[in-house]
């Protein structure tokens, strides 16, 4: 099963972490300076819940913490 939201349809983005060293230039030092950069995915927080469908029926689908807090869907 994807990690997509079955409701909004988001999905795992690409992005990166990066690290830097040093002291900036506001605290009194020389400046800091980028030491690497990791890629890295941002994951989507989906859980997997019980809904009711228009037509009465039950069933289990991946949704996003966002849609269940804004009360789009309804659980069964």
């Amino acid at each position: 099963m994807a990690r997509i939201c079955s409701v909004t349809g988001k999905r795992p983005s690409r992005g990166s972490i990066i690290h830097r060293k040093g002291q900036s230039k506001k605290s009194g030092g020389i400046g800091t300076h980028v030491t690497a950069i990791t890629k890295r995915w941002f994951k989507p927080n989906l859980q997997k819940i019980k809904v009711r469908l228009p037509s009465g029926q039950v069933k289990r689908i991946l949704v996003c913490v966002k849609v269940i807090k804004a009360g789009k869907i309804q659980k069964a």
